[in-house]
């Protein structure tokens, strides 16, 4: 199927072919109809792509300090090969969908057959979360249902400014969003005064019964508003522009009335004159897109919705008021249709909105498309460029993430392997990585691909909630098993993986625990293991914060960092120690914080080693991330960050520093695919992979029971 995205290194849009998406529970797979532009958003992420890096980090001021920072640590060309990746992920584009309903996901509300409207981006067939849709009347044509995402993004900005029946309001801005809203407001008995820099906008602005003011005409917007509103002061202003300008919130401010209520529903400079606030009271409040529900995982990703008695406009709802005025003639919006164009002309489409033109609505028609539901697409029709050859084991990855993309596809290509299949649950990220890494194929269906006869090893790179169902997937397959950490959440997947294990033949499972692969860790193991005493390790790791609601702290989908990170320096104080896990205790930070992320971690093994893992959420960014300490038989050996290795006591033992960061992704790959093709064990037994696994989760349970 065809799906618009946008490359945020140059700004080019390209059209491109991917595979549907997978249904899934709780959202709809919907076949399009019609998709909307955006011209305000799109038109700016199109600009953005089109500056040159230092036009970038001007717009974004707050990541500069970031970048600083990563340099200090981790040196200039890894954080400049950082920099270009996330550059180098394009994006879809897109958010206002109708179409028709192929599968429910188990939503009881939707049947299919049912014609909706959701934010899906520009594609064939989307999948949106069921709290994102709603369903169509049936004397709403798809033109005018398209419109219905847009008008709940400005119909949520107004019920921010709570207006009331014969108020003054000021539209600052009548763009898509700023028009939708003029109407919103004329239909809630609201004078309505709309400003803008086109004429043809303010015409329009009068036409849906509001008065207009042009400011290309040299009036003064503040003395307009004030004559407007009887010389008292508007009651609100709803501010729809899109500019780096601080203008617009000083004129809203010098415009309102004592205690008045300003409403940021578009982008423009946030420099508050805190004078004019001051004096007059005023309410300032910044819009958060279709209302309440948008950005929480419970209400988008796990369907669950805000009682109505409570919540009585969450983001669907807002959908569901704006179609019902559309089903009553109160909103009008075929005059701001400006452009229809089938879906294959899109790239043709967005050259109006580079070309300073006042474009409104510009539509992408779906009537010609032939598009079905297909999980699997051929790399002959992402690419004109030839598959990529080798002799090596053919590999298969689920998961298209940034670890996957940036360091596991090329760590396995570099050591040899063969690009075979790559798949994930949507469609976007996995074609674009299919085409620059030449796989012959792309797919969302995760059984088809583990059980293809075209992959030799099977790599498991997706969300830790995902990791043990593959595992046992593939092992039963027959197949060969590289995954990310961590091996599994539970001890009830850990003991299913094990079964699965015993009752396959020749089983090969690999965990990407690569730091025992570093050429660091490599060389002070070597010298361990001459040593005749016991050593005590002492592994520091300055983890940084992560917000609670990122999905690895979810206990339930990324199982915690102790589980799904620490479990990194559990396998690396395990390899360096040589010797069996006896003992396990955890001892967690008490800060008034539920998530357990800030610990020590202590360790004995059976030839009386001792370990000490402190893992740390509580630190400083500009302080390196990992160091590693040994102390034995009257030497010391130190790590720092994966660049440098020091020997105290222990001559010729230290190493200079590398020019990056190395830790180990290279040299695991490289053994792993060895392993493979000589028919050898996994370069990690599978007795370490499980003690590993049953102690990070025995950590994570001990910290979790305080």
């Amino acid at each position: 199927m065809k799906q618009v995205v946008q490359n945020i290194r140059h700004g080019q849009t390209e059209l491109i072919e991917v595979p549907s998406p997978a249904a899934r529970a709780g959202q709809l797979l919907i076949r399009t109809t019609r998709s909307l532009v955006s011209p305000g958003t799109e038109r700016m992420l199109r600009d953005f792509g089109r500056g040159n890096l230092l036009q970038k980090v001007r717009q974004q001021p707050d990541r500069v300090r970031q970048v600083l920072d990563k340099i200090k640590i981790d040196g200039l060309l890894p954080t400049l090969e950082s920099v270009r990746a996330k550059l180098d992920q394009p994006i879809p584009l897109g958010y206002s969908n109708v179409g028709y309903v192929l599968d429910n996901g188990g939503a009881g509300q939707f049947r299919v057959g049912d014609r909706v409207v959701s934010n899906g981006p520009h594609a064939e067939i989307v999948r949106v979360p069921m709290n994102l849709c709603a369903a169509v009347p049936q004397n709403v044509d798809d033109d005018t249902a398209a419109f219905a995402v847009l008008g709940s993004i400005a119909l949520e900005g107004i019920r921010l400014a709570q207006p009331a029946l014969g108020e003054c309001i000021v539209v600052l801005g009548l763009g898509l969003v700023g028009l939708l809203a003029t109407q919103l407001l004329r239909a809630q008995g609201v004078r309505v005064l709309g400003i803008d820099l086109d004429p043809a906008r303010c015409a329009l602005a009068e036409r849906y019964g509001a008065s207009a003011i042009c400011l290309r005409g040299g009036a003064d917007p503040v003395q307009v508003a004030m004559d407007y509103s009887r010389g008292r002061g508007v009651d609100a202003v709803v501010i729809c522009a899109a500019t780096d300008s601080n203008a617009p919130i000083v004129q809203a401010a010098q415009m309102s009335r004592v205690r008045g209520r300003i409403v940021l529903v578009g982008v423009v400079g946030l420099d508050v004159p805190r004078d004019e606030f001051f004096r007059k009271e005023l309410s300032f409040q910044v819009s958060c897109s279709y209302g309440p529900g948008r950005y929480d995982s419970a209400y988008e990703e796990k369907g669950q919705d805000y009682p109505v008695g409570y919540v009585r406009w969450t983001a669907q709802r807002n959908f569901e008021a704006v179609l019902d005025m559309m089903s009553d003639d109160r909103i009008d919006v075929r005059a701001l249709i400006d452009r229809r164009a089938p879906i294959a002309e899109a790239s043709r489409a967005y050259e109006s909105l580079d070309a300073g033109s006042s474009a409104l609505g510009i539509l992408f028609d779906y009537t010609d498309s032939a598009a079905v539901p297909d999980s699997s697409l051929r790399l002959s029709t992402l690419s004109t460029g030839a598959t990529r050859t080798s002799a090596g084991k053919r590999f298969g990855i689920i998961g298209a993430g940034n670890y996957a993309t940036r360091v596991l596809i090329p760590a396995f290509l570099d050591a040899g392997g063969a690009p075979a299949v790559i798949c994930g649950s949507g469609a976007v990220a996995e074609s674009l990585a299919a085409r620059k890494y030449r796989f012959a194929r792309v797919t969302s269906n995760a059984v088809e691909m583990i059980e293809a006869s075209d992959v030799d090893l099977v790599l498991v790179a997706t969300r830790h909630d995902s990791h043990a169902r593959y595992v046992v997937s593939a092992l039963r397959a027959g197949r060969p098993v590289f995954v990310e950490k961590p091996l599994c959440l539970t001890i009830q997947e850990l003991h299913e993986i094990e079964d699965a294990y015993a009752a396959a033949t020749s089983p090969f499972l690999m965990v990407g625990f690569n730091r025992r692969f570093s050429p660091h860790v490599m060389k002070l193991r070597s010298a361990l293991m001459k040593e005749t005493v016991a050593p005590a390790i002492v592994i520091t790791v300055n983890a940084g914060a992560i917000s609670a609601s990122h999905w690895s702290q979810n206990p339930a989908v990324g199982g915690g960092r102790i589980v799904g990170e620490a479990c990194h320096f559990v396998d690396l104080a395990r390899h360096l120690a040589d010797a069996p896990i006896v003992e396990s205790h955890a001892l967690g930070l008490s800060s008034g914080s539920t998530l357990r992320d800030s610990a020590t971690l202590s360790l004995r093994f059976a030839n009386g080693a001792i370990a000490s893992i402190n893992y740390l959420a509580n630190g400083h960014p500009r302080v390196p991330k990992e160091r590693v300490e040994v102390y034995c038989g009257g030497r010391v050996w130190r790590i720092d960050n994966f660049r440098k290795l020091e020997g105290f006591g222990a001559p010729g033992a230290g190493g200079g520093p590398l020019a990056k960061q190395n830790k180990g992704q290279g040299t695991m790959a490289a053994q792993v695919l060895a392993a493979l093709s000589s028919a050898r064990a996994s370069p990690i037994s599978f007795m370490e992979l499980f003690e590993v696994a049953r102690t990070a989760i025995e950590l994570d349970g001990a910290l979790r029971q305080v």
